[in-house]
Order: C-alpha cells, then sequence, then structure tokens
C-alpha cells in the first residue's frame, strides 16, 4: 500500500519549535453529521494523530470571542484562559471545543506527532464558514477534506436536542424554529447560525473549487448510520492509511438526553446543581439519579408540520447540491 508522503512543516521566527507540524487532513462538517464519532474512530488509529482538541476552529476568522452573543461571551472568555494552560500541558486528555486563535497555539495542537502517516483536525464550522475553505488551501494545499453531509431538517432537530439538553433553550423545537426564523443579527447564538448550516451546496462549492477531487471525500450521514465499519474503512483508505484496523465501535459520542423539567434545565446548568447533587451521592445512585433528571429520548421527535416548513425552507439548496453531487436526495424531501 501506497501511504501519504510527509506532513507539511513550516519555519517561522515566531513559533519557538523547530520543524513545527501541520494536519495534512480535516473533517469539516456538517455540524450533527457523526463528526465527534469520527474523530475518536480515527484517533484509534495507530497510523493517525488527531489533534487533542476537537473543534478549534483556527482556519475559520469568523469564530472570534467578539461575534458571540452575549449568552455565551463570559464562557468564551473563560475558555480561552483555561485553553492556555491546557496547550502548555501533556494534552494526553482529549477536549471537546477551545478556539484556538493564535498560530503559535494551534502548532501546539501537533507537538506530539510521532511517526503517525495522517495528522488530523476536526473543526465544523470549517464547512459553513466563507474563509476557512481558502485559508486551508493557501496554508497546506496538499491537504485531503472530508465532509460528511445529513438530511438539514434532522440536523436542525439534533442540534436542538443539542441545546436542550445543554440547558441552551427551553422551549419547543417549533419555538426554536421560528425564533430562528425572526432572528436579527449575526452574533453566534442558540438561534445563528442554526439553519444557516444546512445551507450546503455553496459550502460544498467553495471546496470543490479549492481542492482537487481526489483530496476531497464527500460522505453522507445515513451511510455512516448504515454501514459504519465500512464507512470508517473507507475513510482510512482515503487517508492511506491500514484499513485493516478495526476501532472500538462500542461508545457513542454526544448522544443527547432530554430533561424531563426543560423549562428548569437552564437553571440546573448555570447553577451545576446536578453536578453538585452527583457528588454528594454514592456512586450506585447516580444511575436513579439520571432515570429522574433525563426522559425517553424519543419523547422528543421531529413533528410532521415541522419538518414540512424545514423542507420548504431547504428545497432549493437540497435540488441544488442534489445536481452537484449527482446523487438522489429525494428522501430529504420527504
Amino acid at each position: 500500500m501506497e501511504f501519504i508522503g510527509p506532513v507539511n512543516r513550516l519555519s517561522e521566527s515566531s513559533v519557538h519549535m523547530s520543524n513545527p507540524v501541520l494536519p495534512n487532513f480535516f473533517i469539516v462538517g456538517a455540524p450533527k453529521a457523526g463528526s465527534t464519532s469520527l474523530y475518536y474512530y480515527l484517533d484509534q488509529h495507530p497510523q493517525i494523530y488527531m489533534s487533542p482538541i476537537k473543534e478549534p476552529c483556527f482556519f475559520a476568522p469568523e469564530i472570534e470571542p467578539g461575534n458571540f452573543s452575549e449568552e455565551f461571551r463570559e464562557p468564551v472568555e473563560k475558555e480561552l484562559l483555561a485553553l492556555r494552560e491546557y496547550l502548555d500541558g501533556p494534552m494526553t486528555d482529549r477536549r471537546f471545543g477551545g478556539l484556538v486563535r493564535e498560530r503559535e497555539q494551534y502548532l501546539k495542537l501537533f507537538k506530539n506527532v510521532c511517526d503517525e502517516r495522517a495528522i488530523g483536525e476536526a473543526s465544523v464550522c470549517y464547512l459553513w464558514s466563507a474563509e476557512a475553505a481558502r485559508n486551508i488551501r493557501n496554508e497546506i494545499p496538499a491537504a485531503k477534506i472530508i465532509v460528511i453531509l445529513r438530511d438539514p431538517a434532522d440536523r436542525a432537530f439534533s442540534q436542538y436536542l443539542h441545546a436542550v439538553t445543554n440547558g441552551l433553550f427551553a422551549g419547543s423545537f417549533r419555538e426554536m424554529l421560528q425564533a430562528s426564523l425572526s432572528a436579527r443579527g449575526n452574533k453566534f447564538g442558540v438561534l445563528y447560525p442554526f439553519l444557516e448550516l444546512g445551507m450546503y451546496s455553496q459550502q460544498v462549492i467553495r471546496y470543490q473549487e479549492l481542492f482537487p477531487a481526489d483530496s476531497l471525500k464527500i460522505c453522507f450521514f445515513d451511510d455512516y448510520q448504515n454501514h459504519q465499519e465500512p464507512f470508517v474503512k473507507d475513510i482510512f483508505r482515503f487517508l492511506q492509511v491500514d484499513p485493516a484496523f478495526s476501532p472500538d465501535f462500542s461508545k457513542k459520542h454526544l448522544q443527547p438526553q432530554v430533561a424531563r423539567f426543560t423549562a428548569l434545565n437552564p437553571f440546573f446548568k448555570s447553577h451545576r446543581l446536578k453536578e453538585t447533587v452527583r457528588q454528594v451521592l454514592p456512586q450506585f445512585a447516580h444511575p436513579f439519579l439520571r432515570s429522574l433528571y433525563y426522559k425517553q429520548r424519543r419523547s422528543l421527535v421531529l413533528e410532521p408540520a415541522d419538518r414540512k416548513r424545514l423542507i420548504e425552507y431547504y428545497s432549493e439548496d437540497i435540488r441544488h447540491l442534489q445536481q452537484l453531487l449527482g446523487r438522489d436526495l429525494s428522501t430529504w424531501m420527504r
């Protein structure tokens, strides 16, 4: 088997490492389309090195602290302080999200690369970002790009469940949909870019225009769900690492958990009451605590009327994407 060549290396006086390493492949999105699970499956492969921070967002200049809505500003600022301490340490644990803005910080993500053949990074904002594709191309022209697309209505509903799980929204999906359609402004928050993330056609075009076809792999969430192991092994072949390796598929990542009392969930989250109770109760009582706090995920479903509204919103873009990719996406229109 022929494997990919040496990783890209830069030499800059501002960087205190000799021969710093940059990634040679990216998982760029879409959000809520399986990128987190794929990140962890790839990270298990001995010939693949994944950035210890998922979602550093370095190549997307739109993801700046000042561009976040007021509700997110303080958590983002706190995260930036914690990030410096993490990057100065061994980085042996994985972190979800980091908002790496400085070049020297970004290079630190890859300081532990040894002899891995494929060096990766996953930031789902790169698909939506108007600038990320060009920034990656300018910096790492030989990079391989992995895109995973999901039915945009299902994707939006999954993001809603994530918002409910994390206490960011307490209303119904219909209320979140209506609020997003009526929202004004472009500050990052719960409502923006909630629907815009599912407008795939122009997002895909940006990468098609900048990267050769053999460096761009466009996948579909349905294929991942229905044929998980063949899907991941196909990614291994795309990255030119040993496809015979079998990762552990048993652990699920970022599964939504729906609180029984969604209106109170933001209060519980902001005051960290759930964590306090967990520390007080013995370990054997934790499953009972979860059963009290959470209800069945299937208790929240995408209502037909809401799906119909989303299909109307996305229909033109879906038709364009069908022509662009030569793939039947009629199931997204039902």
